[in-house]
């Protein structure tokens, strides 16, 4: 069962992390970033899915220097205190405290990183900046596209929804593919932003299940 745990940041501030230990033969430790929407019931599902596949999993609460705990709906007034936590969280910040969550992983096997919306910019973020992880699998990031030239330091792949409104799947392939040909970027017709999320109004099983087998896929291969 998940617990809220503490861990060290790199600045010596403690945040919180939800945390749960492998079901099956443990295969690795994946860090799983959140959406702006802090660390809520579906981020808390998504470390228990991957926990069932047989990974330690641990999402830390990237916006406690702000608000601790902070969680929100999705609602016009929930995005907006999201999007302004997300604004006022350093990258630099939120990596070194990626790197904490590593190092807390590490000494038990591989670490990997998957990360949705604003955690799928980091997780692309992190492939690049963050060194000691094995792979990253990284969903609907909006910086993916202006970061496309960083040379990632580990296999890394991206999702994306068709009929994401916000994010030109084909121009981020474009640049993605550009400076890195050899980088998968999948591209899900019928989905659109938060497609893994189980929320009813952004949910896609079919995409968020490949998706998923793909990222196990990495991670096995890895």
């Amino acid at each position: 069962m998940g617990e809220t745990i503490k861990i060290k940041g790199a600045d010596g501030f403690e945040f919180s992390a939800y945390h749960e230990p492998a079901f099956t033969p443990r295969k690795g430790g994946v860090i799983v970033l959140q959406e702006i929407f802090g660390i809520d019931q579906y981020v808390r599902a998504d470390v228990e899915r991957w926990a069932k596949a047989g990974y330690e999993a641990i999402a830390p609460s990237l916006f406690d220097r702000h608000a601790w705990g902070f969680t929100a709906d999705h609602s016009p007034e929930g995005i907006a205190a999201g999007v302004a936590h997300a604004r006022a969280t350093p990258i630099e910040q939120a990596l070194h405290d990626i790197g904490a969550c590593r190092d807390f992983l590490a000494p038990r096997g591989k670490v990997f990183v998957v990360g949705y919306c604003y955690g799928g910019s980091l997780a692309w973020l992190s492939a690049a900046k963050v060194e000691g992880l094995a792979a990253a699998s990284s969903y609907y990031g909006s910086l993916v596209q202006a970061n496309a030239g960083l040379k990632p330091l580990c296999p890394v792949i991206i999702h994306l929804g068709r009929n994401d409104p916000g994010i030109p799947a084909d121009e981020v392939e474009a640049a993605v593919k550009a400076a890195h040909p050899d980088v998968p970027v999948y591209i899900y017709e019928g989905a659109g932003h938060g497609f893994n999320n189980q929320s009813p109004e952004r949910y896609s099983a079919e995409a968020a299940d490949l998706a998923r087998k793909r990222t196990r896929d990495l991670f096995e291969g890895a």
